[in-house]
């Protein structure tokens, strides 16, 4: 069950569960679009992967199975991705 995290790690910029511009990567790593595309070049900085579409939940589901609310910030700045994995 996907995570669905309620935030871009680069940005902080708030991505609620039905937002259409969250990109997950296959550690579900959550960047919003403009930073996926205009930072990191499309490539995960964490785990150097690509980015897929986070899919959406459907609202009926959300009360049984919820989005995290925990957040997560990249503390020492966001960038291409170096030396990942």
């Amino acid at each position: 069950m996907l995570e669905l995290r309620p935030n871009c790690e680069c940005c902080d910029k708030d991505l609620p569960p039905e937002a259409t511009d969250a990109l997950i990567c296959t550690f579900e790593c959550t960047f919003c679009a403009d930073c996926a595309a205009s930072v990191l070049g499309g490539v995960c900085p964490n785990c150097g992967g690509n980015f897929s579409a986070r899919p959406i939940r459907p609202a009926a589901m959300l009360n049984k199975y919820p989005a995290s609310t925990k957040r997560v910030l990249k503390a020492e700045g966001c960038g291409p991705a170096r030396n990942a994995a």
